[in-house]
C-alpha cells in the first residue's frame, strides 16, 4: 500500500479539540509509543509509520501531534527524516559497565531478567537492584561485563523508561492512616504506598487493586487510590482471582469472540466433511490428564510389512478460528491457555475448546493427520499431511493405559497400546543416537478442593505412557517443521540455544559438590551418560531441575537456530492448536497463505512473552497454595520433621529443597546455632570451627517450619537434630 502524504499547511494556533479528537489522539499516542518500544523497532520515516500503524488520512493531523509529542517526552528523537529510539539518558557507570535497554521480565521469587532486542542472552537482575522496577517495565539497565553468573550476565536497573501497568495488586501487610505497606508478586520487594485518601474498609491481611497515580521512585513511595477488594489471604479463594488480577490474565472473552463460537453449532455438518479425508473408521484414541477437558491430540498406529504406519491427528482449530476474526484477534491476544489447579483459563471460548475443536470420542471431529511410515531401525522413510476428519474410539487416562499395560486392567485395546510402546521405545533409541537428553522428572500436583483449600499432593511419574505421547508430538512437530521449511516458507519455530559455557562449568562444579565427576565442558553425550549413570539415585530428580536452570530458555523465533535440547535441526509447534496460537498459525500455513514474516516475527515475540507471563502466574499460585498445605499441617503438628537435600551453599547460608513438596528452602548462617560455621570456598561447604560439622551439596538434613507465613509468602526454617 502507498500512501500519499498531504502538502504541509502552514502552523496556525491549534484550536481545542473536541472529545473524540481527545480519544483519537490518545489511542494514537498508546498505539505509536507500544510500536516504537518494541524489542524490534529500527527507525522510520513518517510515511512508513502511517503505513505500519494504518493511519487514515483524515488523522494525519492528530498523528503530527502525536509524533510532536513523542519528541518533546523524550522518547522520539527526529534525524533527517527518520524517527529514532531516542538515545539512553546518561548514566554514572561503575568500570565494566555498559548501557542497554530492554523489557523486564520478574519472576515469583524476586529477581528478573532484561530481554534486549539482537542480544543473545537475557541479562539477569538480582532482586536488589530492580530499583522499583516491575514486571513488563521497559528499563534501562547497567551490564556488569566482568560477571556472569549461573543465570547468565548480570545487571542493574538504572530506570523505568516505561511503566506496563497502570493498577497495582497486592496483599496489605499493614496500613496505618493514609499509608499502607504492601506485598505484591509484581514487586521486588515489599512497597510502600500512600493513599490518595483514607479507607474505612481496607486492612491488613486484604488483597486489592490499586488505580496508580505515581508510582514513585525508589526512596519515595507510590500515591494510588484503592480500587477493588479481591479478598481476605485468611480466604483461599481469593488465590485465584488474587494471581489472574496480578498477571493481569483475561479471563472474558469479547461478546463478538462468544457469539462467533456460539454461531459454529457443537456439531460437524457434513459440509464440514468435503474434500477431507474420511478416516471414521480408523482406530483412533486420546491420552491425556484425568482431568484433561480439551483433546487436541489423538492416535493411530497400524503395523506394516516394513515397520509401522503412525498417525497423529491433531485439533483442525484453524477451521474454525478465521485470520481476522474476532475469535482469531482474542486467539492472538491470549496466544495461549494457562492452568491452575482445578481450573483452567483457555485461549478460545470453552464452545470450542472443550466442544467443537475437542477430540471427544464417538463424534466426530474435524482434524489435520500426519502420517508417517516408519521402518523397524526407527528412520521415517515417508510421510503425508492431509486434512481429515475422525472418529476417536477411546479417551483413555494416563492412569488407565498404565493399568493396561502392567496387565491390572484388561482392555481389547492393549495389543495396540504394546505396539505403541514398542515403537516408543525404538523412536527414544533414536532421540538417544542423536544426542538428545531425556529426563523423566517426576511432577508434584496440589490436590485443591472446590473451595480452594489445597488437601494434599500426588506424584505423576513421567512413565511409558507419557513417553508414548511425548515420542509421537514430537515427531509430528519435527516433520511438520521440515514440510514447511522444504516449501520455503517462513515460520514460527520452536528454538533452543545452546547453553553458555559458563553454565555448563557451573553445572559441572555444582555436579562434583554432589560427590560425581563430568568434564568442565561436557558435551550432550557427556551429560547423557551421566543422567543414565545417576537415574537411580536421590539426587538425579534435583540435579536434573538444575541442568535444565542452566540452560537458556527454548522461545518462539522466525529465525531456525535449531533445538538444543531435542537435538533437532527443525522443530515448530503444531499439535497443540486449542492451547496455543503459534500452533493454529503453523497449520494456516500448511494449508493457507498465512502470516508474512514480518507478522510472525511479531507473534513469536509476544507468544514467548506470554508464555513466560502464564508460567509465572501458575508457578505462584502453586507456590501459594504449597504455603497453605505447610500451614495447615504445621497447625497439626507443629515439631513435624521434613526430609530435604541440601542444593546450594554459600557464605551466607544453605539453600535446600524440602522433597514432600518439592519446594526450596533457606537457613541462613546465623541460624546455623550449634557451631561458629566458616565457608570454604574450594569445597563449597560450611564447616563448623568447633565441632567439625560440615555442611555440603547433596547432603541430606532433616528440617522443621517454624512458620509459614500467607501474608509474606515464606517459610522459614529450622535444623532438626
Amino acid at each position: 500500500i502507498y500512501t500519499v502524504m498531504p502538502k504541509k499547511k502552514k502552523k496556525t494556533e491549534s484550536a481545542p479539540k473536541t472529545p473524540k479528537q481527545e480519544k483519537l489522539f490518545t489511542n494514537l499516542l498508546k498505539a505509536t509509543c507500544s510500536f516504537i518500544q518494541g524489542k524490534r523497532y529500527k527507525p522510520l520515516a513518517k510515511k512508513d509509520l502511517i503505513e505500519r500503524l494504518q493511519v487514515h488520512p483524515t488523522h494525519f493531523e492528530i498523528f503530527e501531534e502525536v509524533l510532536s509529542s513523542l519528541q518533546k517526552e523524550g522518547k522520539l528523537q527526529r534525524i533527517g527524516d527518520m524517527y529514532h529510539q531516542n538515545e539512553i539518558t546518561s548514566f554514572h557507570l561503575e568500570p565494566g559497565e555498559k548501557v542497554a535497554r530492554g523489557t523486564l521480565s520478574v519472576l515469583p521469587r524476586g529477581f528478573g531478567f532484561v530481554k534486549i532486542a539482537g542480544a543473545a542472552e537475557d541479562v539477569f537482575i538480582p532482586k536488589p537492584l530492580m530499583n522499583s522496577a516491575l514486571d513488563g517495565d521497559i528499563v534501562d539497565i547497567a551490564i556488569n561485563t566482568s560477571i556472569f553468573s549461573e543465570k547468565g550476565p548480570e545487571g542493574r536497573v538504572l530506570q523505568v523508561v516505561t511503566r506496563l501497568r497502570t493498577q497495582l495488586v497486592g496483599t496489605v501487610t499493614s496500613i496505618s492512616g493514609k499509608v499502607l505497606h504492601l506485598y505484591s508478586p509484581l514487586l521486588s520487594e515489599h512497597h510502600d504506598i500512600h493513599l490518595s485518601s483514607a479507607s474505612d474498609t481496607l486492612k491488613a491481611g486484604d488483597r486489592a487493586i490499586f488505580d496508580v497515580e505515581s508510582w514513585g521512585e525508589k526512596e519515595k513511595p507510590t500515591i494510588a487510590t484503592l480500587a477493588q477488594i479481591i479478598g481476605s489471604v485468611k480466604d483461599p479463594k481469593s488465590d485465584l482471582p488474587f494471581i489472574i488480577k496480578a498477571s493481569e490474565l483475561s479471563e472474558e472473552f469479547s461478546p463478538e469472540a462468544c457469539a462467533e463460537a456460539k454461531s459454529k453449532g457443537s456439531k460437524v455438518l457434513a459440509c464440514d466433511i468435503e474434500g477431507r479425508e474420511d478416516l471414521r473408521s480408523l482406530e483412533t484414541f486420546t491420552i491425556d490428564p484425568d482431568t484433561a477437558k480439551d483433546f487436541d491430540d489423538a492416535l493411530s498406529l497400524e503395523k506394516t510389512k516394513f515397520g509401522y504406519r503412525l498417525g497423529v491427528h491433531i485439533a483442525d482449530v484453524s477451521y474454525y478460528v478465521k485470520e481476522g476474526s474476532a475469535l482469531d484477534a482474542e486467539a492472538k491476544r491470549r496466544c495461549n491457555s494457562t492452568y491452575f489447579p482445578n481450573y483452567c483459563i483457555p485461549m478460545l471460548p470453552r464452545e470450542l475448546s472443550e466442544g467443537l475443536c475437542s477430540l471427544r470420542p464417538h463424534v466426530n471431529r474435524l482434524t489435520v493427520s500426519v502420517f508417517f511410515d516408519i521402518d523397524k531401525k526407527g528412520e521415517t522413510k515417508k510421510y503425508n499431511i492431509v486434512r481429515s476428519v475422525i472418529k476417536s474410539s477411546k479417551r483413555f487416562t494416563y492412569n488407565e493405559v498404565k493399568e493396561i499395560l502392567d496387565g491390572k486392567q484388561k482392555s481389547p485395546f492393549l495389543p495396540k497400546l504394546q505396539m505403541m510402546e514398542s515403537l516408543c521405545k525404538l523412536l527414544q533409541k533414536k532421540r538417544h543416537e542423536r544426542g538428545s537428553v531425556q529426563l523423566s522428572l517426576p511432577e508434584l500436583i496440589i490436590k485443591v478442593d472446590e473451595e480452594g483449600v489445597p488437601t494434599g499432593t500426588a506424584i505423576v511419574e513421567n512413565d511409558i505412557t507419557h513417553q508414548i505421547v511425548e515420542e509421537c508430538m514430537l515427531k509430528a512437530n519435527e516433520i511438520v517443521a521440515i514440510e514447511l521449511n522444504r516449501r520455503g516458507k517462513d515460520l514460527s519455530y520452536r528454538v533452543h540455544e545452546e547453553p553458555a559455557p559458563e553454565s555448563l562449568q557451573d553445572f559441572a562444579t555444582l555436579v562434583s559438590a554432589f560427590g560425581y565427576d563430568i568434564p568442565p565442558a561436557p558435551t550432550p553425550q557427556d551429560i547423557q551418560n551421566f543422567f543414565l549413570s545417576i537415574e537411580d539415585s536421590p539426587h538425579a530428580p534435583f540435579l536434573s531441575v538444575c541442568y535444565i536452570r542452566s540452560m537458556r530458555l527454548a522461545c518462539y523465533s522466525p529465525d531456525n537456530i535449531g533445538h538444543y535440547g531435542l537435538s533437532l535441526e527443525h522443530y515448530c509447534h503444531f499439535t497443540s492448536p486449542i492451547r496455543r496460537y503459534v500452533d493454529t498459525i503453523i497449520h494456516r500455513l500448511l494449508f493457507e497463505k498465512g502470516p508474512i514474516r514480518e507478522e510472525i516475527d511479531e507473534i513469536c515475540d509476544q507468544a514467548s512473552e506470554k508464555e513466560r507471563a502464564s508460567a509465572r502466574a501458575e508457578g505462584t499460585l502453586i507456590g501459594i497454595k504449597k504455603l497453605r498445605l505447610l500451614n495447615a499441617w504445621h497447625k497439626k503438628s507443629p515439631h513435624r520433621v521434613y526430609k530435604a537435600i541440601i542444593t546450594r551453599v554459600k557464605p551466607f547460608g544453605i539453600s535446600f529443597d524440602v522433597s514432600e513438596l518439592m519446594q526450596d528452602g533457606f537457613l541462613h548462617v546465623s541460624q546455623l546455632e550449634d557451631d561458629y560455621y566458616v565457608f570454604d570456598e574450594d569445597a563449597s561447604q560450611l564447616v563448623g570451627r568447633y565441632e567439625g560439622i560440615t555442611y555440603s551439596c547433596g547432603q541430606k538434613i532433616s528440617v522443621r517450619c517454624v512458620r509459614a507465613d500467607l501474608l509474606l509468602q515464606e517459610a522459614t526454617w529450622e535444623i532438626c537434630e
